[in-house]
Formats: structure tokens, C-alpha cells, sequence
């Protein structure tokens, strides 16, 4: 199956979700807005055509523009039809949510934990969204652009030698 076959069968299920697609080296990447990212991973998923069945990876990314400072890319893989997809889902700096995708692929539970613990982005409908690296009481998120380099010293107790 080639790429333009699949974002034929995104568009002519969604007609009315804005999805933004780009194609690098047969690489297929398709924006998707945040409040339809678990329906069309859904369809990806069910759709008998496509059976885009494994969730390989899940992970954040902080471009530092306020209007849309966090993204989260999925890399998706069909299994049986050997094909790719790379989506991406925006959210503000202020209101960094995005809908979890943990009931469509249960592999989603912990990368969306990584991604909660590290950028901080919350995943809305989590069914365990906690910290995973960094302790509980621990204020920051340390892949932030903003964040320090050299960490923010005091802030962890650190083991005595």
C-alpha cells in the first residue's frame, strides 16, 4: 500500500478535520488537530485496509512557540500490511492536554507516561498519569527547553557519598 492511498482513505473518512501531510524519502507524516487524534488513530487501528496495529512510539517534543510549544508524534506500524505512519498532534503552552490513545493501543500507557514525566504534557482520560523517572514531588520537567542544563540545583536530594 502506498502513502497516497492511505491519506485518500484519512481524508475521505475525516472530510472535515483540517490533516496536514507531508512525505520525506516515502515517509508519510500527517498532522492531526489534538481533539480528533483518538478517532483517527482508531480508524488507522480498525480500518480493515490499513491495520495500523503496533503503536511503536510515542514521545513529546517542546519547539518553544507559544501558540503551539508541545507536539507528540506517533509512529505507527501494520504488522501484517508492512506499512508506516508518523502522526503529530499539537497543544499551547497554557493548556498542554492532549486525548490519550491508551484505548486504542494499551502500548501507549507508559510512552504517554515518558512524555507526561519529561515535557509535562498531560494525556487526558489516562488511566495511571504519573511520574515515571522523576519523583512525585519533583516541580519540573526536564526536557523542557526551558529547563536548565545543569539542572536546578537543590531541587532533588541527592544521595550522601
Amino acid at each position: 500500500m502506498n502513502n497516497l492511498t492511505v491519506v485518500e482513505r484519512l481524508k475521505s473518512r475525516f472530510p472535515a478535520v483540517p490533516l496536514e501531510t507531508t512525505e520525506f524519502r516515502d515517509e508519510l507524516t500527517v498532522v492531526v488537530p489534538k481533539e480528533n487524534i483518538v478517532e483517527v488513530c482508531k480508524f488507522l487501528k480498525d480500518d480493515p485496509d490499513l491495520e495500523f496495529d503496533l503503536l511503536a512510539d510515542l514521545c513529546g517534543f517542546d519547539q518553544y512557540t507559544p501558540s503551539q510549544r508541545f507536539g507528540v508524534v506517533y509512529n505507527l506500524l501494520s504488522l501484517k500490511k508492512k506499512h508506516r505512519i508518523r502522526l503529530k498532534t499539537f497543544t499551547d503552552e497554557e493548556n498542554a492536554k492532549v486525548p490519550t490513545v491508551s484505548s486504542v493501543w494499551s502500548t501507549a500507557n507508559w510512552h504517554e507516561r515518558e512524555t507526561y514525566d519529561m515535557f509535562g504534557i498531560v494525556f487526558e482520560g489516562h488511566p495511571d498519569l504519573r511520574r515515571m523517572y522523576m519523583p512525585d514531588e519533583f516541580e519540573h520537567h526536564p526536557l523542557r527547553k526551558d529547563f536548565p542544563l545543569m539542572g536546578i540545583p537543590g531541587s532533588l536530594p541527592l544521595p550522601k557519598k
